[in-house]
């Protein structure tokens, strides 16, 4: 006759889990779960402000929508500021937590080549949840083309005014 022991590992039986949400919790890696419970750089800037770049991105399939923000020193070019808001699950909200960490303090060029493989692999993603890394890139990416496409329009309306004021002298 099989040990009880044995015989409940048999059946399936073995050690039953006390907290089902503790298990799940464990799916993900601590740096998700970190990001996920204490978000960094929650908000949002006005984003009319000419020193502000928004890249608004999302994901249809899965519904996350992520806003990511980067305040830019118009003087040396250096991201000063992030922030994000991110609709969607823990691995997308710890994706934009972690792109506005990483942004910060680096030139709007250098930050360009920041790769969601880089953001994925820091927060060891699941190939499920590649998505969300990839968001994180995109909206970088949107962010700096927004602020740019501020910059060349203000240099173009100020370029307009000075050829307005010529015509007119």
């Amino acid at each position: 006759m099989l040990r009880l022991g044995c015989s409940r590992r048999f059946l399936g039986l073995g050690r039953q889990v006390q907290n089902p949400v503790q298990s799940l919790v464990r799916l993900y890696h601590e740096r998700v779960v970190d990001h996920y419970n204490n978000p960094r750089n929650v908000g949002s800037f006005d984003k009319n402000d000419p020193t502000v770049g928004t890249g608004l991105v999302g994901a249809p399939a899965c519904g996350d929508v992520m806003k990511l923000q980067i305040k830019i020193d118009e003087e040396s070019g250096k991201i000063v500021d992030a922030c994000f808001k991110t609709f969607g699950c823990g691995s997308a909200i710890a994706s934009s937590s972690v792109a506005t960490e990483w942004v910060k303090g680096k030139q709007k060029e250098e930050v360009l080549s920041i790769k969601n493989t880089e953001i994925a692999k820091h927060l060891s993603l699941p190939p499920v949840k590649l998505h969300c890394s990839m968001l994180a890139e995109d909206a970088i990416k949107a962010a700096v083309k927004d602020y740019e496409a501020k910059r060349a329009k203000m240099s173009g309306n100020a370029e307009a005014g000075t050829v307005g004021k010529a015509a007119d002298a």
